[in-house]
């Protein structure tokens, strides 16, 4: 025992050399500044999600979509299977010692006895023994390790990523939930117009002021606001079963009135202008980053594999013909056997090993500059599309009141006998049309503001306030 402990102590103090690539990270493939480039913000903290969603039905859905969503569960589970791949990596570090205590009987007949007689012969032995000890002089183990450890942090960049993605996802389903609603009691609103409508020309009709084509255009235009109504409720529920996949659990009604406000998604104004340099807090473009570092280890465990690998093997303890002197003087035993292997003819195995580390660790680059792109167009496009928004809700409310006042003038004009039912028909038409679209530009005004905050990286690590660094200011 005593001649192996201190075999193993220099055998853990052995390794330590590396061959693993400096590490650098490559260049940015995108402009450095995103959006505005007049302005120079090199950082911005967001608002936690709960921050960003103050409307409390929302945050409820969010909450249960965080605790019961199949695919942030298994994001979850990916994240504790790379940290025990971690851990096995690792342990290879160290020696594996175990205790062993064997013990045998044999009876020799006489026949193959050397003394002619027949014989019991009894062994008995208690130990610790280490097997196969790789001494890692030119960091294989350690190469793996390092693998491993960027890939247990890439995972955790992952789940986070499906975290930001799944409140999105959320968020931007419960606002869809209420824009159709919206447009539901739209459609409904205009069914019970155009049911007036169909009376009141009716009226007309039996009076002998109106013409009976008259009559069957509001009948047309009454059956075709009620498919229009059919047609979203259809929709709303098809909103509501999407809603409740992605939270895992039943969806309550949602709320009465003008249910697409702005303050259902709050987010202070990013400026128009940020250095590219803030992207680089998305959670999958460091998942992307984590995972070249774990494909550029990966090359020095290949590169060591050229060089000797050396084995331990030793056992140490006590050995005796009788059960009862396994403890006595003398009885002890030990046994130690290193073991050296060089590689000499592989047929272009390591070679070919080693070429197909370094091809990874190239395709892992161009998927780290292709995560950056892809962040930078999406934050672009949401700063770009911003502005134009607000100008587009400010000119669809005003088309939604000139339209009002012209079906008021279209149906005065026409109770009057100075224009015909067309004239009418069309107005309600514009109108319909435009309070619909109202309420899907008011959508894409709020899921602008979500699609922003996932793609500069907001997260549930994320800031309560929003803070601008030097040279911007928060809005």
């Amino acid at each position: 025992m005593k001649a192996l402990i201190p075999a193993l102590a220099v055998a853990l103090t052995l390794g330590g050399c590396s061959m693993i690539p400096d590490y650098q990270t490559p260049d940015s493939p995108v402009p450095q500044a995103v959006g505005d480039g007049n302005q120079d913000v090199d950082t911005v903290v967001l608002p936690g999600w709960e921050t960003l969603f103050p409307d409390p039905q929302l945050r409820a859905l969010i909450h249960t979509a965080l605790a019961n969503n199949r695919d942030l569960e298994l994001a979850m589970l990916d994240v504790a299977e790379a940290r025990a791949q971690y851990g096995i990596e690792g342990a290879a570090l160290f020696p594996e010692i175990g205790a062993s205590a064997d013990g045998s009987r044999q009876r020799l007949p006489a026949d193959l006895s050397g003394t002619g007689d027949s014989t019991i012969t009894s062994q008995y032995s208690v130990g610790l023994g280490v097997a196969a000890y790789e001494l890692d002089l030119f960091g294989r183990v350690r190469s793996l390790e390092e693998s491993a450890l960027q890939s247990y942090l890439a995972t955790e960049a992952a789940r986070r990523s499906a975290q930001i993605t799944l409140v999105s996802e959320v968020a931007n389903a419960y606002l869809t939930l209420l824009a159709d609603n919206q447009k539901l009691r739209i459609s409904e609103d205009t069914v019970a117009a155009q049911q007036a409508s169909v009376d009141l020309v009716r009226q007309r009709f039996d009076a002998g002021l109106a013409a009976e084509l008259d009559v069957r255009q509001a009948e047309i235009a009454l059956e075709t606001a009620r498919a229009n109504r059919a047609q979203l409720r259809r929709q709303v529920e098809q909103d509501r079963n999407a809603l409740s996949v992605l939270v895992s659990g039943p969806v309550p009604e949602t709320p009465e009135g003008n249910v697409i406000d702005p303050a259902v998604a709050l987010l202070a104004s990013v400026p128009a202008g940020l250095d590219a340099s803030v992207l680089l807090q998305r959670p999958d473009i460091r998942q992307a980053e984590f995972n070249l570092r774990a494909a550029n280890a990966n090359i020095g465990a290949a590169r060591a594999a050229f060089y000797p690998s050396i084995t331990l093997t030793g056992s140490a303890g006590t050995a005796s013909a009788d059960l009862s002197g396994l403890f006595e003087g003398g009885s002890g035993t030990w046994s130690f056997a290193p073991s050296i292997n060089l590689p000499i003819f592989t047929a272009g195995r390591l070679r070919d090993s080693l070429d197909v580390a370094e091809i990874r660790r190239d395709k892992a680059v161009i998927r780290y500059e292709q995560a950056i792109q892809s962040a930078f167009q999406e934050v672009a496009d949401a700063l770009a599309a911003r502005a134009h928004l607000a100008e587009q809700v400010e000119a669809q409310a005003s088309l939604v009141q000139a339209t009002e006042r012209s079906l008021n003038l279209a149906q005065a004009r026409y109770e009057g006998g100075a224009d015909d039912y067309l004239a009418v028909l069309d107005a309600q038409r514009e109108l319909l049309s435009a309070r619909q679209t109202l309420v899907d530009t008011k959508l894409l005004r709020l899921a602008n503001r979500i699609t922003l905050y996932r793609a500069l990286g907001g997260g549930e690590y994320a800031s309560e306030s929003l803070m601008i660094g030097e040279g911007g200011n928060a809005q």
